[in-house]
């Protein structure tokens, strides 16, 4: 696996790739945002990891423009910024995971894990008009593919895979974001909102219904 790490101080950078090499990995290193971004366009990364703060380029722009390009690679912001707002401004970017300064280790490596871990399921899963073929990342409404990034991707499989049962905001934000501490679940709706828009469904379609105060419902109409 080829994990790209973007990040200006050098102390960080060693002990990182340091430790990731241990464990197997394939590294490589930019110290600044705008040497990161060419590397993460040009090389095939599995994973980035994306410092905040950095010189010629913010690891929020790097994201940003990134993500114009690519939607699946995995994003994990490495920052000090700890605020709900910025949480929210980097997920709403296109960030996958978020792990903040000083971080151990031993987190760092299963949040890695999180995102490489595979799937024994079945690779299609359907709602109604709504099916995911897994092993590519496709979604497809009728015979018409949408492009979801890759938050919105998992979000979906993640209640396609739960339909019939009602998934309350903080098992989400637990098993989707890998996020274990009391957080503002209101970003989930601004996801759900970009999902409903790119699928044509409005907020009265029974498909993915919302249980006011509570969380979300896939239902299989047929």
């Amino acid at each position: 696996m080829n994990i790209l790490i973007i990040e200006d101080e050098k102390g960080i950078t060693d002990f990182l790739q340091q430790g990731l090499e241990e464990e197997g990995y394939k590294i490589s290193c930019a110290n600044n945002g705008s040497d990161g971004l060419t590397m993460a366009l040009n090389g095939e990364f599995n994973l980035i990891l994306l410092d905040w703060m950095m010189p010629k380029m913010s690891g929020l722009d790097v994201c940003k423009a990134f993500r114009l390009h690519n939607t699946t690679t995995p994003i994990l912001f490495l920052t000090a910024k700890d605020t709900i707002q910025e949480t929210i401004e980097g997920l709403r970017a296109g960030a996958n995971d978020y792990i903040k300064k000083p971080f151990s280790f031993e987190e760092l490596l299963e949040r890695i894990k999180v995102h490489f871990r595979t799937t024994t399921e079945d690779d299609v899963v359907q709602l109604n008009q709504i099916k995911i073929i897994q092993s590519k990342y496709q979604v497809f409404v009728g015979e018409t593919e949408v492009n979801l990034t890759q938050r919105e991707y998992e979000l979906l499989l993640y209640l396609i895979k739960n339909k019939g049962k009602v998934c309350t905001r903080t098992q989400i934000i637990e098993d989707v974001w890998n996020i274990h501490f009391e957080y503002d679940t209101g970003v989930i709706d601004v996801f759900m909102n970009a999902i409903r828009k790119k699928l044509n469904l409005n907020k009265e379609d029974e498909s993915i219904k919302t249980i006011r105060g509570v969380g979300y419902i896939a239902n299989d109409l047929h």
